[in-house]
């Protein structure tokens, strides 16, 4: 069996599955974020009094942190009512982050661990060796209710990753490399476990990268085996109890697709599609009105680390903006401590408080008509951060604070040579 079906069947309490089986299996922690108020009523309306395990499941407010309207305002209010009244031992309120960047900080995800919440990104935690994935209000009042779920067991396709990155290319250029190959129905309703040598020796915050991203082909999860840097990062952060499964050595992938990334280069995804990844080369003259590092994919202390460095000294043009959105408090206290806030800052950057912010359009630096932004997120549908006719580009934080500084697209390596000088 693979690594997943493993902790499938596991939590399901059998000794083997294979992939097209439907399994009721155990949750080993449920997160329901603040889009997701319908959970609490679909819960009532169930007939649920109180929650299965009250130190299984958290509520992350992050989309609308600090809420922007009356609305979510509101939404907040009931779930923080909710949270009370059934003595959650974990709560996450617009002090902390985002979802996924907290529960591990929190020390909640581990290996072989089985995670569902209210977000598609929940492939994130594949990046422990961990089982995540998200579901909808529905079956996660289901989950509240009876601390189980059913879930078919998907076929495993490989996305093998070897090489060494050359400068410039981030976690991001890779995994957006693999969606221009892979494309946006690619993996549908399938787990994509990274492989190589690359994934081998990456770190923690390159793996959630990585794996965050995997939903954008349409993956129901994600899988990297946990090296040390993880197993480090898991013990640090006070987890002890956990057991970390393995994949057969016979076991056959559906599919496998191999990559050299030590032949990658800096990439961007054009507006509209997640999988039209061209060259940075490609789109290099595009004038940008914003600049935006932050969510959870471009939004670690990692990714504050580079642009930091490539904009310190200088500073963004005028009538050009650049947003940064730590990804966490802790990012963000972490930023501060080394000085990264401060140079931001300096070259003309506007930074907010912790969470999604204009990652989903709500708040914190949407766009206008017609407007481009070139963003460390994870997706640039029409619509995605702002207005439908707006123009959003995909790109790591390292081409982001590159391209705002030169108020057009740009490819950083140039910039990255002259930071590291």
């Amino acid at each position: 069996m693979h690594a997943i079906e493993k902790i499938m069947a596991h939590h399901a309490g059998l000794e083997t599955v294979k992939s097209g089986q439907i399994v009721t299996a155990k949750v080993d922690f449920a997160e329901i974020n603040d889009l997701y108020l319908q959970t609490i009523y679909s819960f009532k309306e169930m007939g649920g009094t109180r929650v299965w395990d009250n130190t299984k499941c958290a509520f992350v407010f992050d989309h609308f942190a600090p809420t922007p309207d009356v609305q979510s305002a509101q939404n907040h209010k009931e779930m923080r009512a909710f949270a009370k009244a059934n003595h959650f031992k974990h709560h996450f309120d617009v002090d902390s982050g985002v979802c996924h960047q907290v529960m591990p900080e929190a020390g909640l995800v581990y290996p072989g661990m089985l995670l569902i919440a209210t977000d598609s990104h929940t492939t994130t935690h594949g990046a422990f060796g961990a089982m995540g994935t998200g579901v909808g209000a529905t079956d996660m009042a289901t989950i509240l209710l009876t601390g189980e779920l059913w879930l078919r067991v998907p076929e495993v396709i490989a996305v093998r990753l070897n090489g060494t990155a050359p400068l410039g290319v981030a976690p991001k250029d890779v995994i957006l490399t693999v969606l221009g190959t892979l494309h946006a129905d690619g993996a549908v309703y399938q787990a994509i476990d990274f492989i190589g040598d690359y994934v081998d020796h990456l770190g923690v915050a390159g793996r959630m990268t990585i794996c965050n991203m995997a939903v954008e082909a349409g993956a129901k999860t994600a899988y990297m085996q946990p090296n040390q840097a993880v197993l480090d990062y898991v013990a640090a952060h006070g987890v002890v109890d956990y057991h970390v499964e393995t994949t057969d050595p016979d076991f056959q992938y559906a599919q496998t697709l191999t990559f050299d990334v030590s032949q990658m280069q800096p990439v961007i995804a054009f507006p509209g599609h997640v999988d039209d990844v061209r060259p940075v080369a490609a789109g290099t003259g595009v004038k940008v009105d914003q600049g935006y590092i932050g969510s959870c994919t471009g939004g670690r202390l990692a990714d504050l680390e580079i642009a930091a460095k490539i904009v310190a000294g200088r500073h963004i043009p005028e009538y050009k903006r650049l947003l940064v959105v730590p990804a966490s408090q802790a990012v963000l206290q972490a930023g501060i401590q080394a000085g990264y806030i401060q140079t931001l800052m300096a070259a003309g950057a506007t930074v907010t408080a912790p969470g999604c912010g204009a990652c989903l359009g709500v708040h914190q630096g949407i766009l206008a008509s017609g407007e481009t932004c070139i963003s460390s997120t994870n997706r640039n549908f029409p619509g995605r951060m702002g207005a439908v006719d707006a123009d959003i580009y995909l790109a790591s934080p390292a081409t982001v604070a590159a391209s705002i500084i030169a108020g057009q697209i740009m490819d950083p390596r140039a910039a990255i040579l002259e930071a590291i000088k």
